[in-house]
Order: structure tokens, then sequence, then C-alpha cells
């Protein structure tokens, strides 16, 4: 019903010079959308006050509501064009009233889970990007045919909105750090399995698909009761992410989830640090997937860690370990190089996981699998509070190249999200106990000994005679072609 306003939209925004990429598109759609959902979600609030004979307080002054200057309406419901303000007008309103008046909101909320604190947060750094204020026009009136709050929109919102996140992940540049594959992300939360009463975090949310994706699973697991469900919006799933356009992207991406109010904070999780952890700050499960690399960490974040390391995702695994309750379970994406790399900290942190938590499984997945990404991963999954003895290992073998036009899909992952239940053995599975791991170097190479790589025993004679013999076969091949021309 909506993917042609969707696809509208994006064509609005291609046609104003102030939005240039995927990242772009998805930025401006999102604050435009938020504040589309947030009128929804005070209408509703309305509609239940009046129900009960009760006064609704309206989080946003009357001028800054998104039906008296986005979209007024006439008495009969439809658009009214003489009352809506456009062209410069229209971005003089957005630009020099409305953003400074919504970042207001950061400084009046009482704490960071209120609604305002969110409001204040993602307006507070983001910015209309818009040129044309007669193009931004089109785009409002586009968004205001999207209704939020109905359980059967919310599937195909969610959707389409993913598809933008994937467009932006498979758009180059930096768009790949907001995008984890979807279907890897569903394998992974099946294994871990969530349930209702634990909580999940995300200390590098990004785009919040984990978080989203725990959501369903445990909403989907069976009937809830109205406290189950109140517990399941409101108690559950945490995150925190660092970049302001990441922020305001997970945000969105959870409210079209069905997820109200989401209990995100932007801040930057390797400032913490990880000694100051205690246990009213534990989680019962980590979902992740932190940004590799350690160019946008400044060198005052390595005293939070005992492991001192430059590489940003080891921070993170340092962090995720420590914040895990015992008995608590992680699933989380990294460089494959952690697991064999002979420097000081990577040979540390194997040590550490090894000793503190059960490494129950590693799966590797082959290149290709991270669109746009030039590395190659594996995801662990392990679970704190006793040492690893075997660490079941699984090697996706898809059959094909990965890339844009072969995508990961789910299909590839059954086997092993099947296979992992018995952890069953088979040509893309085997253990490794840990007493059989060298001791100096803690290393866990994915080494497949179902797989024995074909040695050419030719001599190099051989191999030189047999250059030779296709050298003269092709050009006989090619004095044919020049007889039969």
């Amino acid at each position: 019903m909506y993917d042609q306003t969707f696809k509208n939209i994006d064509n609005s925004l291609r046609k104003d010079d102030g939005c240039a990429t995927e990242l772009d598109y998805t930025e401006q759609t999102s604050w435009i959308l938020f504040l589309k959902y947030l009128n929804d979600f005070e209408e509703e609030q309305k509609r239940s006050a009046q129900l009960s004979n009760r006064e609704h307080n309206y989080l946003l002054e009357k001028e800054y509501r998104w039906n008296v200057w986005a979209a007024p309406k006439k008495e009969d419901g439809t658009n009214d064009l003489n009352e809506a303000i456009t062209g410069n007008d229209l971005l003089e309103f957005i630009n020099v009233k409305l953003f400074p008046y919504l970042k207001s909101f950061k400084l009046k909320a009482e704490n960071t889970n209120t609604l305002q604190y969110k409001i204040g947060e993602i307006f507070n750094e983001i910015r209309s990007k818009f040129e044309s204020g007669y193009i931004l026009r089109d785009v409002l009136e586009l968004v205001d045919e999207l209704e939020f709050l109905a359980d059967e929109n919310q599937f195909e919102l969610s959707s389409l909105y993913e598809n933008k996140i994937k467009n932006m992940g498979n758009s180059g540049r930096n768009g790949g750090e907001y995008y984890t594959p979807r279907p890897l992300i569903k394998s992974i939360v099946k294994i871990i399995n969530p349930a209702l009463g634990e909580t999940v975090y995300d200390g590098a949310v990004g785009s919040a698909g984990f978080l989203c994706e725990a959501y369903r699973h445990i909403k989907s697991s069976r009937e809830l009761s109205v406290q189950e469900f109140e517990q399941l919006q409101n108690e559950t799933l945490y995150g925190k992410e660092k970049k302001s356009l990441a922020y305001v992207i997970g945000i969105m991406n959870m409210i079209l989830h069905g997820i109200q109010s989401p209990n995100l904070v932007r801040s930057n999780t390797l400032n913490e640090n990880v000694m100051n952890i205690q246990d009213k700050d534990r989680f019962d499960i980590v979902l992740t997937n932190p940004p590799f690399g350690g160019q946008t960490e400044g060198t005052q974040v390595q005293i939070n860690f005992p492991i001192k390391t430059s590489e940003t995702a080891y921070m993170f695994l340092q962090h995720f370990i420590k914040i895990l309750k015992n008995g608590g379970r992680c699933g989380v994406v990294i460089k494959n190089t952690f697991l064999s790399n002979t420097d000081n900290p990577s040979i540390a942190l194997r040590k550490q996981l090894l000793a503190d938590c059960n490494l129950f499984s590693i799966l590797d997945l082959p290149g290709g699998a991270f669109l746009g990404a030039g590395v190659k991963t594996v995801v662990l999954f392990f679970t704190k509070g006793r040492p690893t003895e075997k660490i079941w290992y699984y090697q996706l073998n898809a059959g094909r190249n990965m890339g844009k036009t072969n995508p990961l899909n789910e299909q590839d992952l059954a086997e092993f999200v099947e296979m992992s239940k018995s952890q069953e053995l088979s040509e893309n599975s085997w253990l490794v106990n840990v007493a059989d791991i060298n001791k100096d170097t803690w290393d866990l190479t994915v080494n497949n000994p179902n797989r024995v790589e074909e040695v050419d025993n030719r001599t190099p004679a051989e191999i030189i005679a047999e250059i030779e013999e296709l050298d003269v076969q092709a050009a006989e091949a090619l004095r044919a072609i020049k007889e039969l021309l």
C-alpha cells in the first residue's frame, strides 16, 4: 500500500540539491517520519484520554504540531493548501523556529528515558538539508499519507524503512556501518533465543536491527498479556549509539516495528570504564555488530579497558563481556582476524573470553556476506560464567559467490540454525577441544578438518609441458577459425 509513497518520497528528495546520497535520503526522511509518528501518537493519546474523561496535555505547542504547519486540514479532512506554508517561508519556519524549539526539549526533559528527551536528542545535531521549500512541501504531503499506529500498517512500514537502510548500506562510503544483513540478525537471534523477562542490550546499536528482531522474536513467541506486552515495550530492549544519524535511524526503526518509546541513549559506549560496571547495570543478553577499526576513537578511551588496544571491536568485546550477567548470552559479529592475530591484545582477549565465558559456537561467514564491507567476519556465541571446554564451529558454504545480486539469505543459514541445537557434526561443522588449543597464542583460527585441499603433485616440468600443449591447441583452434572466415 505504501511502497509507491516511499518511492515518491525518494524521487522528490533526488530533485533537491541539498540531498545527494542514500544517507541523505534516509536522514531527511527519518526526521520527517518521526514528526508524523509523533503527531499520530499524540492524537491516539488524546482519543484515549477523552474515552477516560481525562485531559490530554500535548507535548508540542500548537504552532509546532504536524497538523498545523506540515499538513493543515479542512473540515472534510482534505489538505488545506491555502493554510500550508511552502517555499522559503517553510524553510525559514523549519530552520529558525521548529528545529531550535525541538532541540530545547533535551534540556527540559526530566531524564533520558522520556519521549521529551528523545525529541531533543534527535533534533540537537541533525539538520534539515532541504534547499527547496517546494520539494519539502511535496515530501510532507507524501509522508502525511502514512498512518503509523494501525497494526496492519506497521509490518509494511517497517519493511519499507528497513529496505531504505539496506539501500543505504549498499551505497558504499560509510553507509555499510548502519546495516547488518537481516537474515544474519534473525539467525543470531534464533540461536540466542531471548525470552520475556530477559533484558536485551546493544551498545553499538546502529539502525537497531538486533533490538527490532529481538522484539519481534519475543512478541511472536506466545500470546502476551497486557502487562507482559508493557514489559516488552518498556523494560526489555536497551541500546546506546554514538552517532547522531544512526541514533535517529535506530529510534525510527524501532518505532516502525511497534516499540513506542525506544530505550535508546545517545552516548559513546567506549567512554565508560568497564571496571565501574555494577550488577544493576548488567543485562541478560547482548546482540550486536560493533564497528571495526580504531580510527574513530582517541587514545584516551583505552584507559577504560584492562586490555589496552586501539581496535574498536576489541574494546567493545571487553565491554560486552563485562556488562553481561552471569549466565547471560551474547551473539556478536567480529572480524575473523580476531581468531588468529598474534598481537598481545588479541591473545589476551581470546584468553579472557575462553576463561570467563563458554564460547559454545563460532559461525564463519564467507566473503561478501556483508555488502560493501571488504572484510571477512565470524559470529561469536557465548555464555558468561564458566570457562569454555569445547567450541562448535560452523563454516557457511552457500555454494555461490555473494554480493549485491546474490546476497545472504535465511535459507543459507537454515542448516546452521538447525544443527546448532545439537551441535551436529558434518562436512561444514566440527568440534575443537580447548585443551588442544595452543596456550601461548590461544589461536582459534577456522580450520575445517573435513575439507582437504587438493594438492598439485605435478613437477614444474610437467606443468610447463601442459601449458605448452594448451598453447598449441589454442593456436590450432585460431587457425581453424581463420580458415572458416
